[in-house]
């Protein structure tokens, strides 16, 4: 059970942190000092690299989170804020899946075929799941600690 914690958290950090640092870091730096023929490829190259990261978070956090489920069900009843913490997990992994799947590939055509006007509508959409990820993230950090110490 430590074992699956330690991966649960590394996933978490690892998916959780990149997207805080993607949005409230990387996001106003690129904007404030580079053009959209520079700033979409820079774009399209970081998420590229990054949600291979996340694909390796998604398999350690429901990997883990999935086992630490059973073993706790089995262990008699599970708690309210461990349902919360495995249903926002889903629709984190939802999110990303519909974010790999439809915009971010749109926005990798659109930057190689310089349509920076496309490819910004298609970050523009990357943006929005991931700030809504990133909330669900944190929630996902704070329920299950609140709950915990509630307990």
């Amino acid at each position: 059970m430590k074992m699956a914690l330690m991966l649960h958290l590394l996933g978490a950090v690892i998916w959780i942190g990149g997207m805080f640092f993607a949005y409230f870091a990387l996001r106003s730096s690129a904007a404030e000092l580079l053009q959209p023929p520079q700033r979409l490829p820079l774009w399209s190259a970081t998420l590229r690299r990054f949600f291979r990261w996340v694909w390796v978070s998604v398999v350690l956090v429901l990997g883990s989170g999935f086992y630490m489920f059973s073993v706790i069900a089995n262990a008699g009843r599970v708690p309210l804020y461990v349902h919360a913490m495995l249903y926002i997990g889903v629709l984190m992994t939802l999110i990303f899946g519909y974010v790999f799947f439809s915009p971010f590939p749109a926005l990798q055509r659109a930057v190689e075929d310089q349509n920076w006007q496309r490819a910004g509508m298609m970050l523009n959409h990357i943006r929005i799941a991931v700030a809504v990820n990133l909330g669900l993230g944190i929630a996902n950090i704070v329920v299950p600690t609140a709950g915990a110490l509630l307990r």
